[in-house]
């Protein structure tokens, strides 16, 4: 098969952190990252919905720990799921304390709303003990009163200047195990703030466009902010935050990160928006594969092209190939070269066992 050339990113050099056993930053992969949006008091709920979103292909997911109940619900949690948890945290110092003692492998926290440092003495001191890492998550919706004070609304130099103040705190105190994000709902607030902050600090950088909105919209606008980041080199972690299902927010950060080589997991697929010349039904045909081949995780690329303008030379770039032909009759690709031909009926049955087959091949080798 040939291989499509591409231009490389190179990405920030920036400090090395464990998340539990997903190291983050450095040359290790960008990891993907979803929440919870269940009640963590509900285990079951949460269990089942944490190892949904590890089957879609999330790396790390946080989780919200508001109250007591919560943060002890997390140690039967973490019995039952195979991804590091991260304790989403705000406000209350000992609800950290607490998700560090019952197995979160990070805590999320802004330092600056924990109160005095003592108390976030207490919480760095606890997560050192625990093995647990922490992000610091400054956020344009809830910056210091001082700092918005200064700068009179939220905007890159507020957010910046925020994070510097944050982790100064912690490298007070020794502990360099941590990484950092500078969010807002804003794109261009985002993607100035995270600019800005990698000139001027070597830690691991977590992406995110925060309550970015809808499926549609929200997956737009993290692709638009997220994407221009990563294609600078920026980000060690990423987090698509959608009002939707969670496993959608994991869909949408793997693509993202596909779309840019910067990630290999699963069937990519290339397919044209179909027109008059379609031999077969390009979006009904898509749409059943993508769900068909859902349980591959394997590196693969699949080109469905509804005619000859395009097919043939899509195909010689990926490993498997469906091009339309006349009558019914369309050709099957593999590894860019010409294979047999496939009836229209057969497509999907055809294609998913060529993409099994060679997914095996690949394990195997």
């Amino acid at each position: 098969m040939s291989v499509r050339p591409f231009r490389d990113i190179k990405r920030r050099k920036t400090k090395v952190i464990n998340v539990g056993k997903v190291k983050i930053g450095g040359d290790n992969p960008i990891s993907v990252q979803s929440m919870t949006n269940t009640l963590t008091t509900d285990v079951k709920a949460t269990i089942k919905q944490i190892n949904d979103v590890t089957e879609e292909g999330a790396d790390i997911v946080r989780v919200s720990c508001p109250d007591e109940n919560s943060t002890y619900a997390l140690k039967e949690i973490i019995k039952h799921v195979s991804i590091p948890v991260v304790a989403d945290i705000h406000f209350h110092y000992k609800r950290a304390i607490e998700a560090a003692e019952n197995g979160a492998s990070c805590l999320r926290i802004n330092p600056g709303n924990i109160g005095d440092t003592s108390k976030i003495y207490e919480v760095l001191k606890a997560a050192k003990n625990n093995n647990c890492s922490i992000r610091v998550g400054v956020n344009a919706g809830s910056l210091e009163k001082d700092i918005l004070e200064k700068f009179k609304e939220p905007c890159p130099e507020a957010l910046v200047e925020s994070a510097k103040r944050n982790i100064k705190i912690l490298e007070d105190k020794d502990f360099f195990n941590f990484k950092i994000s500078v969010k807002s709902s804003d794109v261009f607030l985002s993607i100035a703030a995270y600019r800005q902050l990698s000139k001027i600090t070597d830690y691991p950088l977590h992406l995110g466009i925060t309550e970015a909105g809808s499926f549609v919209s929200g997956s737009i606008k993290s692709s638009i902010g997220l994407g221009s980041l990563l294609m600078d080199g920026i980000g060690d972690t990423i987090r698509i935050s959608l009002s939707d299902d969670p496993t959608q927010e994991v869909k949408i950060g793997n693509e993202i990160l596909k779309s840019l080589n910067l990630r290999d997991r699963g069937v990519k697929i290339i397919s044209c928006p179909s027109c008059a010349r379609q031999a077969f039904q390009v979006i009904d045909t898509v749409k059943i594969l993508e769900e068909k081949l859902a349980h591959i995780k394997t590196p693969i690329t699949l080109s469905i092209i509804g005619c000859v303008v395009n097919g043939p030379g899509e195909a010689a770039f990926t490993d498997i190939g469906i091009t339309g032909g006349g009558k019914g009759n369309n050709m099957l690709y593999l590894s860019g070269l010409q294979s047999e031909k496939v009836l229209t009926s057969e497509i999907i049955n055809k294609v998913v066992s060529e993409v099994e087959k060679k997914a095996a091949e690949i394990q195997t080798n």
